[in-house]
């Protein structure tokens, strides 16, 4: 029996003036699997991720999270139902500790967080949970160091680790491998590929390398509609797809 898709969008449609940025998004990311959306610059796939995460409202259709219908709940309400999103630019706090940042993100998972930041030196309940976050993502030993003061490639691991600490049950990520060299790259898909027995993810990314490694399913984004959603070995050889994006030349091993 197929599981039921633990993310689904139905007829998704958002406008900008006269532009439909999303085009009638339909759109399954089955329980377990990374499915990774693709497309051209302009191709509507941050639109989607701020749709999805609720960052941003539809102009029409469904979004659907464990067969839940959470089209109108804030990015705040969708984070607590289990949709952590991490961003394209760096969010993390630069003037805290890698350990405060992460511990940010545990209390935030809160119902009650949105109040004063509370102390937390020394506290466990936020401590613990921030450790195993850090330690999840190979952090541990820079807990104590500035946020802003690690390399570029860590500070999108560190962003990993707040996603984690809140608890999710879907990870979407919006281009993780973003301004990274070859070797930051090469860790960044280890640690997504190591964490796929656990977190059902959605991949926005530009890195064709990253995508063809790490993706179960691919789906193409054209100006805000999807033209092919399939296997990778799928999309390689689908004629449309290599017309409008991949282009002639063959752009992975």
């Amino acid at each position: 029996m197929e599981l039921r898709p633990l993310l689904e969008t139905r007829g998704l449609r958002k406008n900008f003036g006269g532009i439909l940025a999303t085009d009638d998004v339909d759109l399954a990311v089955a329980p377990g699997e990374i499915h990774a959306v693709i497309g051209p610059n302009g191709a509507g796939k941050t639109t989607l991720i701020n749709l999805l995460s609720g960052r941003m409202r539809p102009d029409g259709g469904t979004i659907l999270f464990a067969g839940a219908p959470v089209t109108r709940l804030s990015a705040a309400a969708r984070a607590r139902k289990g949709l952590a999103r991490s961003f394209q630019i760096t969010s993390v706090f630069p003037g805290f500790s890698v350990l405060e940042n992460v511990m940010l993100a545990v209390q935030a998972r809160e119902p009650h967080a949105f109040r004063l930041w509370r102390p937390v030196a020394g506290d466990p309940a936020l401590t613990a949970p921030a450790l195993a976050a850090l330690e999840r993502v190979g952090l541990a030993g820079r807990a104590t160091t500035r946020a802003g003061n690690l390399a570029h490639g860590e500070q999108r691991q560190l962003e990993i680790a707040m996603a984690l600490a809140t608890r999710p049950r879907l990870l979407l990520l919006d281009e993780p491998m973003a301004g990274m060299g070859v070797e930051e790259s090469r860790r960044m898909v280890g640690l997504l590929a190591d964490l796929k027995s656990e977190f059902t993810m959605l991949l926005v990314e530009h890195d064709m390398d990253a995508v063809f490694a790490l993706a179960d399913r691919i789906t193409v984004l054209v100006y805000g509609k999807p033209i092919a959603s399939g296997t990778p070995d799928a999309i390689r050889a689908d004629a449309a797809v290599r017309a409008a994006y991949l282009g002639d030349a063959e752009m992975v091993a």
